[in-house]
């Protein structure tokens, strides 16, 4: 890690409003602790309001702030390329508010940091599957997952069977090929995954409230306890 960037995340801790111990800081940096103290030396000659001493701690007084859209080299690598894959593979939204995002961070970088963006060699392409219609499906989902919204599919499943249900949606996930939806299913009263790309149709079905059982967290104990594994380990039905 450059020094410029080590001294930015030691600011950023400190924020916190917590004492931070010397040894902390060099344990969360990765550095030593006769570093972290040059650092701080050198950010309290600079005028940043820091108190504190070697072998106590240091916390940053209230009232201090960063200017904004401060980012390390590797915060700026890994938005870049995960606003590129957004753009590939994300639903019609999520693609216009990546553009837009990256524009107002590469606009207001310094020169350096920006030309460091545009350098970002992670690129990704859309699969055949990704057409626009897939891409509104994610949307609507997406928004019926926020906005606690029951939603009527027409689905096929592996075998090719159709069959419609009424999902109440708890979230998404992309598994690099395809899109799955993970929501409690009205039908068999108990989860299921369905992937995104055999829905036919999807429309709302009104809302509902949450109920014990039902929501994401009991999906996640209900995966470990059945597969001993995560989600994203389990695959789509």
């Amino acid at each position: 890690m450059r020094r410029t960037d080590r001294l930015f995340q030691i600011v950023q801790l400190l924020r916190s409003g917590k004492l931070l111990t010397a040894r902390h800081l060099a344990e969360a940096l990765e550095v030593s602790e006769r570093t972290i103290y040059r650092d701080i030396g050198h950010l309290v000659g600079s005028g940043l309001p820091i108190d504190g001493e070697a072998g106590l701690g240091y916390l940053m007084r209230a009232g201090y702030d960063l200017p904004p859209l401060m980012f390390t080299t590797e915060e700026i690598v890994a938005l870049t390329a995960g606003a590129r894959m957004i753009q590939a593979w994300g639903g019609t939204a999520m693609v216009k508010g990546a553009e837009q995002a990256l524009g107002k961070i590469t606009s207001v970088l310094p020169e350096p940091a920006r030309r460091r963006a545009e350098a970002v060699a992670i690129h990704a392409m859309p699969r055949a599957n990704m057409t626009e219609a897939l891409r509104r499906t994610i949307d609507q989902l997406e928004a019926a997952v926020t906005g606690r919204e029951r939603i009527t599919i027409a689905y096929r499943d592996e075998a090719g069977q159709q069959t419609t249900r009424t999902v109440r949606p708890v979230g998404l996930w992309y598994w690099g090929t395809v899109w799955t939806l993970v929501g409690w299913c009205e039908l068999r009263r108990d989860f299921r995954m369905f992937r995104l790309d055999r829905i036919g149709s999807s429309k709302s079905a009104g809302a509902f409230l949450p109920e014990p059982g039902q929501s994401l967290q009991d999906f996640y104990a209900q995966q470990l306890a059945q597969h001993g594994c995560n989600p994203d380990q389990t695959g789509a039905r």
